[in-house]
């Protein structure tokens, strides 16, 4: 990390994904937008050497327009209580070799204040990410947004008040970071013994949770909580995930191949919208991660199963194992859900079949 900004990316388009995944990200946290000084470094560490002096100028604009966001009904904006988080729910290549790649991204974001009356609103994007390969990793050349789709809220959560936003403390979260960096076998490889590390097995962790496979695939699910889970909980963590795939094929009415007799196709994704650190010693951690989660079966003939997304707060815990951080347990809390786009009407079910395959997931932290 060099001015709050991720750097050392692999030569791959996983990535490249993470690159574009973090510049999103970036671009949305509070301190890049509320916070000049901060803003300019971190818009001139992740763009290319052509671009640096037109992204530092499209970063305040970009500022600009979120500032009515960020004030909530207040007066003008307060930096402490500003919330502005990003999640990454797919990430496409829509072109990638080793010198460029053009990236498209879905994602949410929650922008708001803590303190007054309005609580903080959800929106979603579509951002194309255009990068090059220099000396110094993977830079943004350009990038345009447009309008994502919109996934409605869950119907099994209401929006929280402004007043329960007041228990979130911006100063304390941090933005998820996103590395590309894999074993061979896809899944995470080992993770730094200090608190970033720690935030970051936690993000894949439920990233990974949140992943289509894990509710259709049963070798890939336990080869995922293989690489993640305490050799300690392994067993009975494999039998509550076999548990709740089973349960989730059966309601949603699955075949093997993970679609509905309509042809519909699952889509599942988590979005890591913060990350705080509630202890960790050399041994144990405790990371509590705010999340979007979307699910529903897309390109089916019943829109009532359309994908919804829904905002949770999730604990997970962790242990060091075998040199790296591996989960005990991940055990979802209290929601905290912001208050749906206004006046957008949701994406037909049939719009979100392009994200749930396995070539639009996110890169790993």
């Amino acid at each position: 990390m060099v001015d709050g900004v991720p750097l050392g990316y692999p030569r791959t388009e996983a990535g490249a994904k993470a690159a574009a995944a973090n510049f999103a990200t970036v671009r949305g946290s509070a301190a890049y937008l509320t916070d000049k000084r901060a803003r300019h470094r971190a818009a001139t560490s992740m763009s290319s050497n052509a671009t640096r002096q037109n992204a530092m100028g499209e970063a305040d604009r970009t500022a600009t327009q979120a500032a009515k966001q960020l004030q909530g009904d207040a007066q003008k904006v307060d930096a402490k209580q500003a919330i502005a988080r990003t999640g990454v729910f797919s990430a496409h290549a829509l072109a990638f070799d080793t010198h460029k790649a053009t990236i498209r991204l879905w994602i949410t974001t929650v922008r708001g204040s803590s303190a007054g009356h309005a609580p903080p609103q959800a929106s979603f994007q579509s951002v194309t990410v255009n990068l090059i390969w220099n000396a110094e990793g993977w830079k943004a050349s350009g990038f345009s947004t447009a309008p994502g789709m919109v996934a409605p809220l869950s119907t099994r959560q209401a929006t929280n008040t402004a007043a329960d936003f007041a228990q979130y403390v911006p100063e304390e979260a941090a933005d998820p970071v996103l590395s590309g960096a894999t074993a061979e076998s896809g899944l995470p490889g080992s993770y730094a013994r200090d608190d970033q590390g720690v935030r970051a097995a936690a993000t894949s962790a439920v990233m990974l949770y949140g992943d289509p496979r894990f509710f259709v695939d049963a070798d890939w699910r336990h080869r995922m909580l293989r690489a993640t889970a305490a050799p300690s909980t392994l067993s009975s963590v494999t039998r509550d995930a076999d548990s709740t795939a089973r349960l989730v094929a059966e309601n949603r009415e699955l075949g093997d191949d993970g679609k509905a007799a309509d042809g519909g196709r699952l889509v599942t994704r988590t979005a890591v919208l913060a990350t705080r650190t509630l202890t960790r010693s050399d041994q144990a951690a405790s990371v509590e991660l705010w999340t979007a989660s979307l699910g529903g079966v897309a390109g089916g003939a019943d829109e009532s199963q359309r994908p919804q997304v829904g905002y949770l707060r999730m604990t997970v815990d962790l242990v060091w194992a075998g040199g790296t951080w591996k989960t005990t347990a991940v055990t979802p809390s209290e929601p905290l859900v912001p208050a749906p786009p206004a006046a957008e009407q949701a994406t037909p079910a049939s719009g979100f079949a392009e994200v749930g395959g396995t070539a639009d997931a996110p890169a790993l932290a």
